[in-house]
C-alpha cells in the first residue's frame, strides 16, 4: 500500500483533573445555599450570597444569647401585653392546675396542647432565624433558640398561673418543650427543613377569627407536612406541589357546641395539601415574596387541602 502522507490527527490533552463527567452529571442537580443547606432541583441562576455570620464570635451560649437580646425582649413585651391585662381583671393567688391531654373531659380536648407545641416551636424558629445571622447555622444556635422559646413560653405560663379559670399545667410546659424540640431537631438535621413542617390552619368562623377563648381553639387545626419538593426523586415532577398531611383537631368543646347537645370529639386526619411555597415563592427575591414565603411555611392556607379523619 502507498504511504498515507496525510497529517496525524492532533493530540487533545484533558488534564487529569479537571472531571468533565463529573460536573456534567452533577449539573443542577444539587446547589448549596449561603448556610451551606443542600436543595434540589433547577440550579438557581442568581448568585450565592457571601455567609456574613461569625461563629467564633458568639462561641458560648451567653454570647448567643445576647446576639437576640432584643429578639427575646420583644417575645416577653407581647406577652406582658397578652397576659397582663387578664390576671389584672381576673386573677387570683399563684396555683397548679391538672388540665389533662386529649380526653374527652377536659376543656379544649387537646387543641390547647397543641396550641402550646406549637407557639413554642415557632417562637424557636423565629429565635433560630434572627440567631443564625450571626452565629451561623447548626445544633448550637438551634439549641439556644429552642432554650430562649422555652424561657419565653414558660414566662407566659407564670401569667396562667394567676389566672383564676386556669393555672400552671404540667401539660403545657410538656408541650412547650415538645414543639421548641421539634424546632431544634428541624434545624439541625440537614436538609429536614426542606422536607417537614409544623403547620397551623385557622378556618373561618362566623366571626371570621376569634382572638381567644374556646372559639378560638375550634378554629385551629394543627399538622405536620411532608413536602414532597424537598425530595430529589420529586423534584422534576408536579408532585413536588403535593404534601403529605397529619394533624389533629377537636369538635364539641365550646359553650355553643355543648348548648346544642354536640358531644366532645376528637379528629386525627390524613390528608393531601397544596405547597403553596412550591407553586409561587420558590426563590423569594422581593421582602414581599419574602415575607409571605415565610407565613406559608407555618400557616396552611385555608381550602388548598384535603382530608380523610
Amino acid at each position: 500500500m502507498p504511504p498515507d502522507d496525510s497529517p496525524p490527527a492532533p493530540l487533545t490533552i484533558v488534564p487529569a483533573h479537571d472531571d468533565w463527567a463529573g460536573r456534567i452529571a452533577s449539573a443542577g442537580t444539587e446547589i448549596a445555599s449561603a448556610d451551606r443547606t443542600p436543595l434540589y432541583g433547577p440550579a438557581d441562576s442568581r448568585p450565592t450570597k457571601r455567609p456574613t455570620y461569625d461563629p467564633e464570635r458568639y462561641n458560648t451560649f451567653g454570647k448567643r444569647v445576647g446576639a437576640v437580646k432584643w429578639e427575646f425582649a420583644t417575645a416577653i413585651a407581647l406577652l406582658t401585653v397578652a397576659n397582663l391585662p387578664k390576671d389584672l381583671h381576673h386573677g387570683s393567688s399563684f396555683h397548679f392546675h391538672d388540665e389533662g391531654l386529649f380526653g374527652h373531659d377536659t376543656d379544649n380536648v387537646g387543641v390547647d396542647k397543641t396550641d402550646h407545641a406549637f407557639n413554642s416551636y415557632l417562637y424557636a424558629d423565629i429565635f433560630y432565624s434572627r440567631l443564625r445571622r450571626k452565629a451561623g447555622p447548626g445544633f448550637q444556635t438551634a439549641l439556644t433558640a429552642g432554650v430562649l422559646s422555652l424561657a419565653a413560653e414558660a414566662y407566659g405560663e407564670i401569667y396562667d398561673g394567676f389566672e383564676d379559670s386556669s393555672g400552671w399545667s404540667m401539660q403545657d410546659v410538656m408541650f412547650d418543650i415538645a414543639g421548641a424540640g421539634f424546632s431544634v431537631l428541624r434545624n439541625s438535621v440537614p436538609g429536614l427543613a426542606d422536607k417537614l413542617d409544623f403547620r397551623l390552619l385557622l378556618t373561618p368562623n362566623r366571626h371570621f377569627y376569634s382572638y381567644e377563648g374556646k372559639e378560638h381553639y375550634r378554629q385551629q387545626k394543627f399538622l405536620f407536612a411532608l413536602k414532597l419538593g424537598g425530595f430529589e426523586t420529586f423534584q422534576r415532577s408536579p408532585l413536588r406541589f403535593v404534601d403529605l398531611e397529619l394533624g389533629y383537631y377537636a369538635s364539641g368543646f365550646t359553650p355553643r357546641e355543648r348548648a346544642r347537645g354536640d358531644e366532645p370529639r376528637r379528629h386525627p386526619f390524613i390528608g393531601l395539601g397544596l405547597n403553596v411555597n412550591e407553586l409561587l415563592f420558590k426563590h423569594p427575591d422581593s421582602w414581599p415574596e419574602k415575607a409571605a414565603h415565610s407565613v406559608l411555611t407555618y400557616i396552611q392556607l385555608p381550602y388548598t387541602s384535603v382530608r380523610s379523619e
